[in-house]
């Protein structure tokens, strides 16, 4: 496998000094620089980019802006709904299994807030089943209010739980330079419907709910015999990719299969299991798909994800922290961006590196990133290797 040998993350949140262009070539110059490499290694580039909120579409050599030695380097965009930044990065592990490659730069990267509120929904139901979904009230938000809807209609109300799971990310994410909002809202304020936290679909309150963020994040990839003379290296022990039907209808949505099996074959491609992970960054773009994704990763059984919460398993000193960073739900979710700020957020831990977010002690972390409603599916397990 490959290695993850430097990396960059810009302040998520509502950026209004900073266009897509920027945010870009800030990234990517900030993750060569942490690389201890040229510009002039780099040999491709990646950039992970959604795309829709703004009219500017190509924006593949707007990591060129980075540095003139950039220029007619080989740059990509890479889109696959919320998973655009992991899909990158695995385009990149191709780039140097292949041996084409020897450094390979990543940006995950995406400007949100341009766009009207009221388009915002309907742009995210980009990432579902148009012929089906896409009149969905609420757009996005409503197809994981459905999902929720279902998910208390087979196993009972979980808004305790998933209140708790808001609560948690929040905490942490206070710790979290780069998050969009840090601050510790309480449990109590997580669980109450209010003015200030009113129900937003089905059963989910606006704290259930990721914000819409602008940021950037990025990474430099190179082979592990490469890695071993750097002076850090985090290694990609596992990386694997399961896709499921796009429709809600061809599945049973409250199960998430898509994630069950990446974390599966993931498991099996590192010889690992769950016990052995340190620490889970997880999708939390719905509180409701943090508690589906303890079951699929295997933490409880069906339908008893609640428990993890209620009896702290998740929580930052739990036997498997989950989302130490804040997660979606306090870091903010940049579409394009969230993959990577994944992979930055779990280099940082094992590096030890991660300031206020640090967890105890971690060997190997675990990275769930969904595109859609658990359609596209990316499992990574990284260890430092030095």
């Amino acid at each position: 496998m490959s290695c993850i040998v430097g990396w960059a993350h810009t302040r998520f949140g509502k950026l209004d000094d900073e266009d897509l262009e920027g945010l870009i070539a800030r990234a990517a110059a900030d993750a060569i620089a942490d690389a201890g490499i040229s510009p002039e290694d780099v040999d491709s580039i990646y950039v992970g980019n959604f795309g829709g909120f703004e009219k500017q579409a190509f924006p593949s050599s707007f990591a060129l802006d980075a540095d003139p030695s950039l220029r007619f380097k080989p740059s990509t965009r890479v889109e696959n709904a919320c998973a655009t930044g992991s899909a990158a990065i695995h385009q990149g592990l191709n780039e140097i299994r292949a041996g084409k490659s020897r450094f390979v730069l990543v940006v995950g990267a995406e400007k949100m807030t341009v766009a009207p509120g009221s388009d915002i929904g309907d742009i995210l139901l980009n990432a579902s089943y148009r012929k089906e979904e896409g009149d969905t009230p609420g757009g996005f938000a409503g197809v994981f209010g459905q999902i929720a809807n279902l998910y208390f209609q087979r196993y009972g109300d979980v808004s305790d739980a998933i209140a708790r799971i808001a609560a948690k990310n929040h905490a942490n994410g206070v710790e979290n330079p780069y998050a969009h909002l840090r601050k510790d809202f309480g449990y109590d304020f997580c669980r109450e419907v209010s003015d200030k936290n009113p129900l937003v679909a089905g059963p989910l309150r606006r704290t259930d709910c990721s914000l819409v963020s602008d940021g950037a994040a990025a990474l430099v990839l190179t082979d592990t015999e490469t890695a071993m003379r750097m002076p850090k290296a985090v290694h990609m022990r596992a990386a694997v990719q399961v896709n499921d039907y796009l429709p809600l209808s061809k599945r049973d949505i409250v199960q998430f299969e898509g994630c069950q099996q990446a974390w599966s074959k993931a498991h099996a491609a590192a010889g690992t299991s769950i016990d052995d992970l340190s620490f889970v960054e997880t999708h939390d773009c719905f509180t409701i798909a943090e508690l589906i994704e303890y079951e699929a990763m295997g933490l409880t059984k069906p339908g008893e994800g609640r428990r993890a919460i209620e009896e702290g398993w998740t929580q930052k000193d739990g036997k498997l922290p989950v989302n130490p960073s804040g997660g979606l739900k306090s870091k903010g979710h940049p579409i394009g961006a969230t993959g990577v700020s994944m992979h930055v957020m779990a280099s940082l831990q094992l590096m030890g590196e991660a300031g206020g977010m640090q967890v105890r002690d971690p060997k190997l972390a675990g990275i769930f990133n969904m595109g859609g409603a658990a359609v596209a599916n990316y499992v990574s397990i990284l260890e430092r290797l030095r």
